[in-house]
């Protein structure tokens, strides 16, 4: 793949880095989007000691299909697993893995269920069952940063099959795990929980949707939302909700909790789109982690070509 050099940002379009670090702290301060945006330089130079290192098991008889592969440079194992927006634990990106560090995700199960004619709870040891897939995808966040990382996991598609959708089901609800011995309250997190999201249903049986049980080959870390989680790699990265426990399926858009939090700035699709700001700042460039400077955003994260015709109709200028 070819990547233009950024043209020169103008400071008006830069988010402060308290912004960058702290999403939503920002928007509970109400504080104004200024002039510096913490660079990978500077997230290397700030970036504390990392925890102990992660350990987690591999995962067996990984298949590699060519068609859902970037061949970008990847982003290191470090950086993937110490730069982490999960705010369960904390707020602070580079304080999620050592807050994380103790998660305790096993048992764990995922109850699916809602508008389907075969309810049913898996178990996490049933789901790496499944054939487990690479797809190395571009993870974009809101915030104006990305990575590339090599995913492990399975389409959404599968567990979808196997419940069977009754043919009023329209949208894919997802509930996150909350527990308030492990995790901090909603008051520090600055957002409602337990953390929801929501797809549409052709959006969640799209042949790019999975479910991520791991990445460099290695089940998922604490931080990066264990034991599975949800990747949407057209959408912005707060989609992608994490440590998933319940799947339902419903006819009605269910509510997602960026929406709840902040419904001027964050909408239902959160397609990624250089065309649409966000109300504080341009969507136009990114910052990937490990370089030192900004690239342009691409339509749908760049994989508009794979998503043709599913969003036929729609106003893209007001998909935020």
């Amino acid at each position: 793949m070819i990547i233009k050099k950024s043209n020169e940002i103008k400071s008006s379009e830069i988010t402060d880095e308290k912004t960058y670090l702290n999403r939503r702290n920002f928007i509970r301060a109400g504080l104004l989007a200024g002039t510096t945006l913490a660079t990978a330089g500077v997230y290397r130079v700030l970036n504390p000691p990392p925890p102990k290192p992660v350990i987690t098991a591999e995962i067996q008889n990984i298949i590699k299909p060519t068609d859902f592969r970037t061949e970008e440079k990847l982003n290191t194992f470090e950086e993937i697993t110490n730069y982490n927006n999960f705010y369960e634990f904390s707020t602070s990106k580079t304080a999620v893995a050592r807050k994380a560090e103790d998660f305790i995700t096993r048992p764990w199960t995922i109850e699916v269920g809602g508008l389907v004619q075969k309810p049913k709870t898996f178990d996490i040891e049933e789901l790496l069952r499944f054939e487990q897939e690479e797809r190395i995808y571009r993870f974009r966040c809101v915030e104006g940063w990305s990575m590339v990382i090599p995913w492990i996991g399975f389409p959404l598609k599968k567990i979808l099959d196997a419940v069977e959708p009754l043919g009023a089901a329209r949208y894919v609800a997802f509930e996150t795990l909350y527990d308030s011995e492990q995790m901090q309250s909603s008051f520090l997190a600055g957002i409602d929980l337990p953390y929801v999201e929501g797809l549409r249903l052709d959006e969640a049986v799209h042949p790019l949707t999975i479910l991520a049980t791991g990445l460099y080959g290695k089940q998922m870390p604490n931080q990066n939302g264990a034991p599975i989680r949800l990747i949407v790699p057209w959408k912005y990265g707060f989609k992608s909700i994490k440590s998933i426990v319940k799947i339902s399926l419903t006819d009605k858009e269910p509510p997602t909790t960026w929406n709840i939090a902040a419904p001027s700035e964050y909408g239902f699709y959160s397609n990624v789109n250089p065309n649409v700001r966000h109300p504080r700042w341009s969507q136009t460039t990114e910052n990937r982690i490990g370089e030192y400077t900004r690239r342009p955003t691409l339509m749908f994260n760049g994989y508009a070509e794979q998503l043709e015709n599913l969003y036929g109709g729609m106003d893209l200028k007001r998909d935020f």
